[in-house]
């Protein structure tokens, strides 16, 4: 297990705000967020992908425009190895999902991309030219 600290809140004016042990701060307590800090404690608890190798709100060009990855899983050499593209628990993972990770996933070409909302959670691997499905989530050690 990491030393890190998870799920550290605090009430600030009207907001409930969430640190981020990975981006050093606190963050606004948005439903994507919650989702969001989530899946950053499955990968770096659960899945041994280490904190240093892991990026969040990556920006990314997509037809000539800044986008963020909602998290971005690093090889040791600096490659992407997985992008993550999470929603709020009350949005269904569909289609426009798919495709808007779709697009991230070509302007940096990792090996996984993974769809999570808190319930839901799709990982898919690239192989022969294409995503397919996988039916687990990988460790980090199976990524690189």
């Amino acid at each position: 297990m990491s030393d890190l600290q998870w799920f550290k809140t605090k009430i600030e004016g009207d907001r409930t705000l969430v640190f981020d042990p990975l981006r050093r701060r606190y963050c606004t307590l948005t439903p994507e967020e919650e989702v969001r800090q989530k899946v950053l404690y499955l990968l770096v608890e659960h899945l041994g992908v280490p904190a240093g190798l892991l990026a969040v709100e990556y920006s990314v060009k997509v037809n000539g425009l800044d986008k963020r990855c909602d998290a971005v899983v690093f090889g040791k050499d600096g490659n992407p190895l997985m992008i993550v593209e999470c929603k709020a628990s009350s949005v269904k993972l569909s289609q426009s999902t798919l495709e808007q990770a779709v697009r991230y996933y070509a302007a940096l070409h990792p090996q996984f991309l993974m769809l999570y909302n808190g319930m839901d959670c799709y990982c898919f691997k690239a192989e022969d030219g294409a995503l397919k499905a996988m039916n687990h989530l990988p460790s980090y050690s199976e990524m690189s």
